[in-house]
């Protein structure tokens, strides 16, 4: 299998506009890369400068990257499940800001971490609230798809199961507008064994039979700090967590995650340049 196939880099920086991020991804060797459009601590953010957004598509051609394999990240701010109207409005307007970024820079994608009950409501009434809010920024926007990214359960985020995310899906007026980005530290961590693999097969089983494989969009590659189940959120470096070895090998070999962004959000930044090299060397050409 061509290694080049498979599109990797990590989160990085966009301190000093957008475009910068395509440099510091290029800089690094990535083939993907992931970023934050906006200031993600804040629920206003100045709008992008026709300068900025005009040098970040011209640098994404002059490095050869193509936009699809771009992940924004949306601001952790944003809780479209949040019980509370005023605050869940403040998540729509910063989530619809994100969705209309993208645009303006070409890109088709928007990952997002689904929502939180906050113990105030159901879990059937929370999901239903980020469907509907969900909806309403596709209506409003056009061209970028809403990939909702699995969680680790931890606290009271949902997404953790994929029956979660499927419901999220069934609720979505536009299905071609709406896909699935699987973290592998946050699946571990919400209780699937995917280090064997027997178990990574059984894991995209029942992805396939739940959610349905033409959601997924794209991954975060992470090793966790965390062991499975334990409902915990932390990230670790390649190699250095409870990952197995083969577990990646899996990853860099499978036919699934051609095409499509694979993102390092590993905590040490130093490590980056040759966590892509180690994931390039285990693909079989």
């Amino acid at each position: 299998m061509d290694a080049q196939r498979k599109f990797i880099g990590p989160h990085v920086s966009a301190s000093g506009g957008v475009e910068q991020a395509v440099v510091n991804a290029h800089e690094l060797g990535a083939t993907a890369f992931a970023l934050f459009t906006r200031n993600q601590r804040q629920w206003k953010a100045k709008p992008l400068s026709d300068t900025s957004v005009e040098t970040f598509k011209q640098l994404l051609g002059e490095y050869g990257y193509a936009p699809k394999h771009v992940l924004p990240h949306a601001g952790y701010l944003i809780n479209l499940g949040n019980p509370d109207a005023e605050m869940r409005q403040k998540s729509a307007d910063a989530f619809l800001d994100e969705m209309q970024r993208c645009m303006q820079l070409g890109l088709p994608m928007l990952n997002f971490h689904p929502g939180s009950h906050l113990n105030k409501i159901s879990i059937d009434d929370c999901l239903k609230l980020i469907a509907e809010e969900i909806n309403i920024a596709l209506s409003k926007t056009e061209g970028v798809v809403a990939v909702l990214e699995n969680t680790a359960g931890q606290g009271t985020n949902l997404g953790n199961r994929f029956e979660e995310l499927a419901t999220i899906i069934e609720l979505i007026d536009d299905k071609s507008r709406v896909g699935v980005c699987i973290d592998t530290a946050h699946t571990l961590s919400a209780g699937y064994e995917i280090r064997t693999r027997e178990g990574y097969e059984a894991m995209w089983h029942q992805f396939d039979t739940i959610i349905g494989k033409q959601y997924l969009r794209a991954m975060h590659l992470n090793d966790s700090k965390k062991e499975l189940g334990s409902r915990v959120d932390r990230h670790e470096s390649i190699g250095l967590g409870t990952m197995s070895p083969l577990f990646f090998d899996m990853i860099m070999n499978d036919p699934r995650l051609n095409d499509m962004p694979l993102i390092l959000e590993t905590p040490d930044e130093s490590r980056w340049a040759e966590e892509i090299k180690l994931l390039y060397a285990l693909a079989k050409h």
